[in-house]
């Protein structure tokens, strides 16, 4: 307990944040200086990796997110072998950074979602117990489990750190993220902790992966640049089809995941319409139309009736997408910037909001947001193993 306390009253930590998203792309590490906590939270990054994962560590995650294909001894012998990954990624940073592990004040791990049930269970995998005796280090992890208790959806987690980094008394702010899953958080100007909005938009990059994997063989694992798609024309049939879902119907508190747009449903989508006659740059084309359009549907049905927009600020792997962006701005008509744009980083977005919610429950912070995920109650959020 002594090293817990010692860690509560340090002031200035150094924190690593893991996480390893539903694109299962790699396990992305950011080493941060933490000062402070809760409101008064300032962090710098110090460095951010991106740890590959082997093709066959991917397929095997990718087959225990399968209602189809996954069994309960592959999910165990998976769930030590990410804790491993997890803690080599964060030996790899500290040794890119040069740093040593013992410098390491702790660890804040995501870990990888395997299945998700909007307020009723959600597992993620990434045994903490094999970071901490790889690393020596505290480490946090299964953040979500808690909100899911209190009867919320467990996501999203990121919008309580978005606000400590973005919030603005000038204007109104927009993130939207666009990983294999889109989300977005609304920070009005000068708005308190609990008037943040934020709700999955739908699938982010999560089909045109998919389909790109399809097309290529397994050769590629996303369209780079949206080359692919670019070269196709949308399809009206397709989209109004994908615009049914009734996951787009569904009003906020929502989230999802790869149980509604993962392998599965991509697979069904491209085998029916290549029968139809669509090529492959076509549905690739629509499916990309598709998260654009599911993007702006929930900003003129949730966000633009009740906020004015200031400016929208695209992370996650979709911002490295230009025909992604540059459709999203000609659809919604707005200010829309990446990360990089104002000097931030997409890629180790999610990683940094990891290491500060593993700071915020050291020090006994409640960090859901009822708001965001319907939760009846705040809670600290994060397992502790050391």
């Amino acid at each position: 307990m002594n090293r817990l306390i010692n860690l509560m009253n340090k002031n200035r930590k150094l924190v690593a944040g893991l996480m390893s998203g539903t694109s299962v792309d790699g396990i992305d590490c950011a080493i941060v200086e933490i000062e402070g906590n809760g409101l008064d939270t300032q962090v710098k990054l110090l460095k951010y990796h991106n740890h590959e994962i082997s093709k066959d560590l991917r397929d095997n995650i990718l087959l225990a997110c399968s209602r189809e294909h996954s069994n309960v001894e592959l999910i165990c012998r998976l769930n030590f072998q990410m804790g491993e990954e997890l803690a080599k990624a964060v030996l790899e940073t500290c040794e890119l950074a040069g740093l040593d592990i013992s410098s390491i004040d702790l660890i804040g791990s995501h870990g990888q979602t395997i299945y998700h049930i909007p307020q009723n269970s959600t597992l993620q995998i990434g045994e903490p117990s094999v970071i901490v005796e790889r690393t020596g280090v505290v480490t946090i992890a299964d953040f979500r489990v808690r909100d899911v208790a209190v009867g919320g959806h467990g996501a999203p987690l990121v919008p309580y750190t978005e606000y400590l980094l973005y919030r603005s008394n000038e204007k109104s702010i927009v993130l939207q993220n666009i990983g294999g899953i889109g989300n977005v958080t609304v920070i009005p100007k000068g708005s308190t902790i609990n008037e943040v909005f934020a709700f999955d938009t739908g699938p982010g990059n999560m089909i045109i992966d998919a389909i790109v994997n399809m097309i290529t063989m397994g050769r590629l694992k996303y369209d780079y640049n949206g080359d692919m798609a670019s070269k196709g024309s949308v399809n009206k049939e397709l989209i109004e089809e994908l615009m049914r879902h009734p996951y787009i119907r569904k009003s906020p508190p929502k989230t999802t995941g790869r149980e509604e747009f993962g392998l599965d449903f991509s697979r069904d989508i491209y085998k029916r319409y290549k029968g139809k006659g669509l090529s492959d740059e076509d549905i690739l084309a629509s499916v990309t139309y598709f998260t654009v359009c599911s993007i702006a549907d929930s900003y003129r049905k949730w966000i633009i009736p009740q906020y004015s927009i200031d400016e929208v600020i695209i992370g996650g792997g979709g911002s490295y997408n230009p025909l992604l962006v540059n459709m999203i701005r000609e659809e919604l008509k707005l200010t829309v910037k990446t990360n990089e744009d104002i000097g931030l980083s997409s890629d180790a977005k999610e990683a940094i909001a990891f290491a500060i919610l593993a700071n915020e429950a050291i020090h006994g912070n409640p960090s859901n947001l009822l708001r965001v995920t319907g939760a009846s109650k705040p809670v600290v959020l994060g397992k502790i193993v050391y």
